[in-house]
């Protein structure tokens, strides 16, 4: 029976170069969706499938993250004294989490940052989440890789199928299907020229990796850019025998690291959120109406 995941990693090092001057001097990772920056999103799904420790790999100008999971006694004690007990439960609901935070000193691609995680990760099997790739809370992603885990003992990619205009964006798997949703990789292509893609099956924003992955990233040569590539790394240990699985997602997922994307995220989220949904329903059919005439 393999150990259970308990330990998350997020990294969240990058410049956010696609949402300047947004960015400039606040990390990507803290743009709200609705009335949530976009980590506590993935926090929260973390949190659903039953992960009990936070690493969060930072950078340069990313001290708003450890401040946003940090307690605010200030903020607290305000609004106890105003009676606003809803917004109270709402910021300190997170309090209890156990976070660590590493910084990634330079940008070395997603491989290197896993690499900082070897520390607080030590021998076991854990998950990653890429915080701006946003799964609808309705789905349970994270969840079902989990069991996919306990049933294989090893590394599992989420995957989802995607146009071939798009796959230059992603890491791209050749596999065989062994049940519904279900593959073993045998091989993958990072950001392929569509005409060399493998297949139309992406690897998105959400792992589980064994303790294999640190020696792999380890000894694979950088990539394109001089980065370690995380996808170089898993194809690593395919070469050497050890197996890798692929969870075909078929759920919503919304990626937030593009500007449409996130504005999509925004507006959909929005439209299941409890307090604004009928007042925002309402305005965007106003607006669709206009834009129509």
């Amino acid at each position: 029976m393999p150990g259970k995941i308990t330990k998350a990693v997020f990294p969240a090092a990058g410049l956010g170069t696609r949402f300047l001057p947004a960015t400039k001097a606040a990390p990507k990772e803290m743009l709200p969706i609705v009335d949530k920056p976009m980590i506590q999103y993935a926090v929260e799904e973390a949190e659903k499938s039953g992960i009990k420790e936070f690493l969060i790999i930072t950078g340069k100008s990313k001290r708003t993250l450890e401040d946003h999971f940090d307690s605010a006694w200030e903020l607290e004690e305000n609004l106890k004294r105003k009676g606003k007990k809803a917004l109270l439960r709402e910021i300190k609901r997170l309090n209890h989490f156990h976070f660590a935070y590493i910084r990634q000193k330079a940008p070395l691609g997603l491989g290197h940052a896993i690499l900082c995680s070897k520390p607080f990760i030590k021998d076991e099997s854990f998950a990653v989440i890429l915080s701006d790739d946003i799964i609808d809370p309705d789905d349970d992603l994270l969840g079902e890789m989990i069991k996919l885990y306990e049933e294989h003992e090893g590394t599992i990619l989420a995957l989802q199928r995607v146009p071939k205009t798009e796959r230059h964006r992603y890491g791209i798997i050749a596999g065989n299907k062994i049940k519904k949703n279900v593959y073993e990789i045998t091989d993958l292509v990072e950001k392929p020229k569509p005409s060399a893609a493998p297949s139309d099956i992406a690897i998105i924003g959400r792992y589980i990796l064994t303790p294999d992955i640190f020696k792999a990233i380890e000894t694979t040569p950088p990539g394109k850019g001089g980065e370690m590539q995380l996808t170089d790394a898993l194809k690593t240990l395919i070469n050497n025998n050890i197996p890798v699985y692929g969870y075909l997602f078929e759920g919503k997922r919304y990626d937030a690291g593009d500007k449409v994307g996130y504005l999509k995220a925004t507006v959909e989220l929005a439209l299941k959120h409890p307090k604004i949904k009928k007042e925002f329903r309402k305005y965007l059919l106003k607006t669709l109406r206009i834009i129509h005439k």
